[in-house]
Formats: C-alpha cells, sequence, structure tokens
C-alpha cells in the first residue's frame, strides 16, 4: 500500500451485478451478441447519453474541493469540511470524502506523471476540470482499496454528471491503461534512468524536487542524518490524525473521549481524534476545546512556562501575529492562568476577526485584539512593555505539508527569500518590545534553514542584547514524558526542531530568547 492510501475500506458501489448472471458472447468485432441468463433479456429505458449520471456524494464532494483549489485558490482543509455537511456525508462517507480529496492533492505530481503517459496530448492542454477527475480516479485506481470497476465506473458517471458525457469518454480510456499497472511498477518505470536521488525522490514522493533538497537540508542543518529524507517524505504524504486541545481553565476533553478520542501522548491536555466532521462536537462548536495540531501546543506551553530568566512580574503577553488565532487561544487561557493580559495583535482586518472568534470562550478581560503591523512594536512607544512576546512568524509552511496538501504546489524558492527578511523585521520588533529579562519566542512551521537556523544566526550577530536560551529544555518541561530529542545547541542554549516522521507533528521550530539589556 502506498503511503498516499490511508487504509480506507471499500465502500459500498452501485450497479455492480451482472445483468444476465451468465457469460458473455461476442462477435468478431467484439461486440456482446448475447449476455446469456435465465430470463428475458431487459433494457435500459433510458439514451446510453443519459445513463449513470449520477455522482457518488462522497466522490462529488472531493471533485468540488479540487475544482475550488484550483480554480479560487482555495484551501482545502477550510473548504472540504463545509463540503461535507453541504452534502449531509456520514461519518464513513466523510472519511472517504476526506482521504480522496487530501491523497489527490498530496499525489498530484506523481499522478500526473502516470497520466502524462496515458493521454495523447499535453495535460496542460486538457480542461482542468477535466484533469481533476482523472487525478481523482487515479489515486482510487493506484493508492486506496477501491476495486478497479468501482474507480472506473464511479468516475466516469461523476464526469458525466458534472463535466459531460463527451468527457466521461476520454476519463474512461485513460483510467482504464492507469489500471493496468499498480502504483510501484508505474513508480519504478517513472524514475528508470534519472540518476540524481533528489529528483527520483520528489517523482516517486510527490513533492517539488526544490523541497526534497531544501527538507534534505533541513535536516542536516538541524543535526540530523540526511538519509531520513525517504521517512520525512512518506511522513508527509500521510493524513495527519486531527489534534484537539482543551484550553486550559476552561475546556475539557471529556465529550471528545467519550467520542472516541484518545489521549495525546506529547503535551497535556490533548487528544487525538478520528470521528470525522469535528464540528459536531459542542466543546469545539464553542471554543473551549480546539483543533490544533500537537507541536503548537508544545512551542505555545514552552513559552508561557519558561521561567523569566531575571524574574519580576509577569503581567503583559504579546501575540505578535496572531491570526488565523489557534496559537492566541492557548496563549491567551495560559496567561489567563498566570494572572497576565494577552494582546493578540494581526495587521489583517479579516484575519482579526478570527483571531477574535477563536478567542471568544475566553474571560474578553484578559485578552485584547490589536490591528497593526507588527514591526511597529519596535517603535519606542512599545519598549519594553511585554514580559513574553510571541513570534509566530510567516513562513513557507513547509512543516505543514501534510496538512495542506495544495501548498507544495503554490510555494516557490522565491517565497522563502521574500520571507526571510520579514522575519528578521518582526523579530527585531519583538526584542524592542519585550522588556529586559522577558522572553521572545521565534516560532516557524518550516524547517527550512532560511527560515530557522540562519534567523537566529543572524539575530545573534547584529543584536548585542539578545541571549539564546536553553529551547530544548524548555520545550521538555512543556511537554509530557518520552518526548524525543528535538534540541540543537548553539553555543550556551538551544534551538527545537520537531519533526512529522519522528514525532508525529508539524515540523514546528522554535528558538527562545531573552533580553539582557
Amino acid at each position: 500500500m502506498s503511503e498516499f492510501g490511508q487504509g480506507r475500506s471499500d465502500r459500498p458501489r452501485r450497479n455492480e451485478t451482472n445483468r444476465g448472471g451468465g457469460q458473455e458472447r461476442r462477435d468478431d468485432a467484439g461486440r456482446t451478441r448475447n449476455r446469456g441468463g435465465t430470463g428475458p433479456r431487459k433494457f435500459s429505458a433510458s439514451a446510453p447519453s443519459t445513463r449513470n449520471r449520477r455522482a457518488d456524494q462522497a466522490r462529488l464532494t472531493a471533485f468540488e474541493v479540487l475544482r475550488a483549489v484550483a480554480e479560487n485558490d482555495a484551501y482545502a482543509n477550510l473548504v472540504l469540511p463545509a463540503r461535507i455537511r453541504e452534502h449531509h456525508l456520514d461519518r464513513r462517507d466523510a472519511g472517504f470524502a476526506t482521504e480522496l480529496t487530501y491523497g489527490a492533492l498530496r499525489g498530484q505530481g506523481l499522478y500526473d506523471a502516470i497520466l502524462a503517459r496515458c493521454v495523447d496530448r499535453p495535460l496542460d492542454e486538457l480542461d482542468p476540470a477535466v484533469l481533476d477527475a482523472l487525478r481523482l480516479g487515479a489515486h482510487q485506481l493506484l493508492a486506496m482499496r477501491v476495486p478497479n470497476h468501482a474507480a472506473l465506473d464511479e468516475t466516469v458517471s461523476l464526469a458525466r454528471m458534472v463535466i459531460g458525457a463527451g468527457a466521461s469518454g476520454l476519463i474512461n480510456a485513460v483510467l482504464r491503461k492507469v489500471s493496468l499497472k499498480d502504483l510501484e511498477t508505474w513508480s519504478e518505470e517513472l524514475v528508470a534512468g534519472i540518476t540524481d536521488e533528489n529528483a527520483a525522490a520528489a517523482l516517486v514522493h510527490s513533492h517539488p524536487e526544490w523541497i526534497v533538497r531544501a527538507l534534505r537540508q533541513a535536516l542536516v542543518a538541524h543535526g540530523r542524518d540526511a538519509a531520513e529524507i525517504t521517512e520525512l517524505l512518506v511522513a508527509d504524504n500521510l493524513a495527519p490524525v486531527v489534534n484537539l486541545v482543551a484550553l486550559p481553565g476552561i475546556g475539557s476533553l471529556d465529550e471528545a473521549l467519550d467520542a472516541g478520542a484518545e489521549p495525546g501522548t506529547l503535551v497535556a491536555d490533548s487528544a487525538y481524534y478520528q470521528g470525522g466532521d469535528i464540528a459536531r462536537l459542542g466543546s469545539v462548536r464553542e471554543g473551549s476545546t480546539r483543533v490544533q495540531d500537537a507541536g503548537s501546543q508544545l512551542v505555545a506551553r514552552a513559552l508561557a512556562q519558561v521561567p523569566l530568566p531575571e524574574g519580576g512580574e509577569d503581567t503583559y503577553w504579546l501575540d505578535l501575529c496572531a491570526g488565523p488565532g489557534g496559537k492566541a487561544a492557548l496563549l491567551a487561557a495560559l496567561a489567563a492562568g498566570h494572572g497576565a493580559k494577552l494582546t493578540a495583535n494581526e495587521p489583517a482586518q479579516h484575519r482579526a476577526e478570527l483571531v477574535s472568534k477563536a478567542l471568544v470562550a475566553i474571560d474578553p478581560d484578559t485578552w485584547m485584539i490589536s490591528v497593526r503591523d507588527g514591526r511597529e512594536y519596535g517603535e519606542a512607544e512599545y519598549s519594553g512593555g511585554y514580559d513574553r512576546v510571541m513570534v509566530d512568524a510567516p513562513c513557507s509552511g513547509l512543516g505543514a505539508l501534510r496538512r495542506r496538501p495544495e501548498s507544495r504546489w503554490r510555494k516557490t524558492p522565491k517565497d522563502v527569500a521574500e520571507l526571510t527578511v520579514l522575519q528578521g523585521e518582526l523579530l527585531d520588533a519583538a526584542l524592542s518590545a519585550v522588556r529586559v529579562g522577558g522572553v521572545v519566542a521565534y516560532v516557524t512551521c518550516s524547517p527550512h534553514p532560511a527560515e530557522t537556523v540562519a534567523v537566529v544566526d543572524d539575530l545573534l550577530s547584529r543584536n548585542k542584547h539578545a541571549k539564546l536560551l536553553d529551547t530544548g529544555a524548555a520545550l521538555e518541561s512543556a511537554a509530557l514524558p518520552g518526548l524525543a530529542s528535538a534540541a540543537r545547541p548553539v553555543g550556551e542554549g538551544s534551538t527545537i526542531q520537531l519533526w512529522p516522521h519522528i514525532h508525529r507533528t508539524d515540523a514546528m521550530f522554535m528558538a527562545l530568547f531573552t533580553r539582557t539589556a
């Protein structure tokens, strides 16, 4: 089973019974002459062009999400839950639609390479809707436990309904060619003759080649073996389990646990949930329990729990880049437990509104929303005003490819180069806004060396008042026992890098600093 297939059980299939029950007989041209059977022959009352136009709702849901991603630059994780509810999918069908959607998006590079060998024209000459339908069919045929005839029939039916009868013939012919070989055989044929190991890995594991190179470099930069690249790429293609957090002092995991969730193994007040649509949980709808990757939970708790190096009161906290509000909600709850107040800053008004909604379950007297460019906190009027500052900096997101499957095809190396300047400027502002003896957390959901170790090195070389703390020790104190080491020593301090293939989290990076003067 490929890493793209997550072991989904086969779904009920329509129109699978042999109409006559007997053996087909064909003439010299291959046409059926007599279907056999014990009863009189029966014919459909509908014309061929109108048969099987009703699409399976789970497959239709997946197709609509792929279309939204391609046409509107939408994010699958935002569109899919709404489509599942619109089509009233039950838990089983919702799971099937989720795997089909994310699997087709993750595997797009590999599937397109296979499809290119089965289509008589360049793929960019196909109708984009036809190409999306082919990707869905390819994923079912090659990476899910769906019988070939069901994958073919249902994809063709989908095409007839949403694209047209003409396109369905092409889709049927192409997918029949795809079905002649399994994924392993296709992969071996595709990489035959490719000597560059990064290029081969990019094709087989369906990542852009530049990302494979960047991840290999990141492993080495953070003190790991470059040979782990295969494990990392495989982990990127596995469907992540939904992580929950009960806001400290506010929420409870009881409802989620009663619904089949399992207690989290990395951080307190967390759980793993595989029960379908998470919005069905009342505690999630009210905001006291939230969906948040365990890596994000760990870095927020590490900032909240690390002792202030020079003591003093713990009164004002700042989340410099708070949108859309996941870490801000946890930080606000943690701040309230410390008797502190959180300022959640987000420069974009629409994202600031999302932050406000994320904080709805928390006492409004313990937080406030700020809508400004985070770099403005480096101005004199804010100097030394905060005890703890979170800089969850805008980044390439290469550490969350498994959760945002379409993002790997949208990012470019240019994105990283543009972001590193902003990351350094935000970190400078945070070091100005924090008081002497206060703590700043620099966090990215990317392991890319340019966004992590290089940013840290640059700060330490230009700011003599910034001191790197032992971030590894802080993370361990915030985690449950048994967390695999994530620390990289840097002078007297350390940074941490979490990994999907080791910690089962997004690839979160964190460095904790204190201001010495």
